[in-house]
This record gives structure tokens, C-alpha cells and sequence, in this order.
């Protein structure tokens, strides 16, 4: 008697993570003043790395950015669940997610842009991405 096995690429799929990642790039943003919603980021796929900068320049006026990963982390409303970056500041770490969250951590806009890495693995396998709260941003 043999059983059918089912295999498909998934989030505990390690060879997802080891392959060369598919780009994705969205620069040039407008990231909104922090009274505004934050401008959300979505993924077809899940990512492998993430890349986010503060695009405004070092010599301009201060115009720090948030970004997190879940619209109530960066807005603060529970706990302040996210990662400031200064004029021309760059974040970068390897984690999975399907959305990232910018808004300004000030009155002004700013600009800003993202790189990610992308695995073969569908977003929606990260149903509700994370939810701003338990130190998740």
C-alpha cells in the first residue's frame, strides 16, 4: 500500500531561504507625516531579506522615518514597535514577512525606498503578517 504525499514550498521550507531571492524595489516613496496612515508595503511573496532606507538626505532637515511591521507597531498605539532612521540611515536583516509599515516620526513628510528579497513561498502563508503587538512591530 503507498501513500500519496502532498510536498509544496512553505515557510519552514529551508531551501526557500538558501536560493537566490527574486528582487523587488519600490523606491522614490512619499512616506506620510505620522498624524496620517502609514504607507503600506505588500509582497507577492514572502520575503527572505529586507532593506529599508531613509531617502532624505543627510544635509536636509531632519526627517526621520518608522517603518515596522504592522500598521498599529509603527503608529505606536500599544507599544512604539518600530525602527526609526535618521536622514540617509539604512536597515537591513533577513526576515520573513509579507507587508512593511513606513510613516514619518515627525509633523513632515519623508522619502524613503525598499529592497526585499523574495522567496518562491506565496504571502499568503503569513495570513495576518504580524500584529504590532508582544514586541512585534
Amino acid at each position: 500500500m503507498s501513500e500519496k504525499f502532498n510536498y509544496h514550498v512553505g515557510l519552514g521550507h529551508v531551501g526557500s531561504f538558501q536560493t537566490s531571492a527574486k528582487p523587488f524595489l519600490s523606491s522614490s516613496l512619499t512616506i506620510p507625516d505620522e498624524a496620517s496612515e502609514p504607507l503600506e508595503i505588500s509582497f507577492p511573496n514572502v520575503t527572505r531579506f529586507i532593506i529599508v532606507t531613509n531617502t532624505s538626505l543627510p544635509s536636509d532637515p531632519s526627517r526621520p522615518l518608522r517603518f515596522g511591521f504592522s500598521s498599529n507597531g509603527v503608529k505606536g498605539l500599544v507599544d512604539n514597535n518600530f525602527v526609526v532612521l535618521e536622514n540617509g540611515e539604512t536597515f537591513e536583516a533577513e526576515f520573513k514577512v509579507s507587508k512593511v509599515f513606513l510613516i514619518s516620526d515627525g509633523a513632515y513628510q519623508t522619502s524613503g525606498s525598499v529592497v526585499a528579497g523574495l522567496t518562491g513561498i506565496s504571502s499568503d502563508h503569513l495570513i495576518t503578517n504580524w500584529s504590532g503587538s508582544v514586541g512585534v512591530g
